[in-house]
């Protein structure tokens, strides 16, 4: 199960909570739980959905059985009295002789009894990954990246707004320095401020700090690295992207490897996917298939060839 479900649903205090989950999320970094984190997890989440297209039966829930297979790992198709053939999610147990589990345990009150079929035999199970794991640990790691990310980016955003810092000695300066900066912002050509802000020789008896606002602004070298996180999570899961953002001139062959970077992982996850849609289809005779939505493979050549000639990228 994971990490989120279960902070979602043990019954437990925060220290009881703290104890489990510290290893995973430290007390000093407070990237989960948090609605930013959580905005990036549904994003990122519904990107890696995307990657393959599915035919599923009419009578299936796509999203129950999309949510179940990315988020828990696996899930289990099999014939019931009620509704049929479909897919649900249960704990698998036992081992054969490669130490691959033999059954599913499948509870679901609306289903009479608990179901315990066997693999193989009375069910089969589409896994995504060879180790029956989902890939909400990918998800989270970079939706906290993104929403620290963020995070900075109004930070940054917040701090640029302070530009100019006068030391008063008293009240009534304090009010006549914002006077004068008030009428100064809003464009007045003419200025009148009390005499007494300047001294006997006519120099101003302030000192002005203002702060050096293009060096401290790095909002936008931070939706940069945005870009590339994004860029990263893609290339994980099987999204077709450029994984670059070099000012020079970018060549084909370069995007065409990095679509075989794109693509080495994902294939693995097909190749499971498909050997288990196979299985099912044979056994449940339904119309059931997986594919590539958009070939992260695919030769760019003839759809950039142009605008990589064309434009600096």
């Amino acid at each position: 199960m994971s990490e989120d479900v279960f902070n979602l649903s043990i019954p437990a205090m925060y220290d009881t909570r703290n104890l489990y989950t510290a290893i995973n999320s430290p007390s000093t970094v407070h990237c989960r739980n948090t609605r930013l984190q959580r905005y990036f997890r549904r994003y990122l989440l519904q990107k890696a959905i995307s990657v393959f297209k599915w035919q599923l039966p009419e009578t299936w829930d796509k999203d129950y059985f999309l949510y179940t297979m990315y988020c828990y790992g696996y899930t289990a198709v099999l014939n019931t009295e009620e509704f049929g053939v479909i897919p649900q999610w249960g704990a698998l147990g036992g081992y054969n002789v490669f130490y691959r589990p033999t059954y599913v345990m499948i509870t679901n009150p609306l289903i009479k009894g608990m179901q315990k079929p066997t693999i193989g035999v009375d069910c089969t199970v589409i896994k995504l990954q060879p180790d029956y794991g989902g890939i909400m640990d990918l998800v989270n790691y970079y939706a906290d990246m993104m929403a620290l990310c963020a995070e900075s980016v109004g930070i940054n955003l917040v701090n640029s707004h302070v530009a100019t810092v006068f030391p008063a000695s008293n009240k009534a300066m304090a009010e006549s320095y914002k006077k004068m900066f008030d009428k100064l912002a809003s464009g007045d050509p003419a200025v009148v401020v009390d005499k007494n802000l300047f001294d006997d020789t006519g120099k101003p008896t302030w000192t002005p700090f203002q702060a050096n606002i293009k060096n401290e602004y790095i909002a936008d070298q931070i939706l940069s690295d945005m870009r590339k996180i994004e860029a990263m999570f893609d290339t994980d899961v099987g999204i077709p992207n450029a994984n670059t953002d070099k000012k020079e001139r970018l060549v084909t062959d370069e995007v065409n490897a990095n679509n075989v970077e794109t693509a080495t992982r994902c294939e693995l996850w097909l190749e499971q996917l498909k050997q288990a849609v196979q299985e099912t289809v044979t056994m449940f005779d339904i119309k059931l298939s997986v594919d590539w939505r958009v070939d992260p493979k695919q030769d760019i050549s003839d759809n950039w060839t142009e605008e990589v000639k064309n434009n600096d990228i």
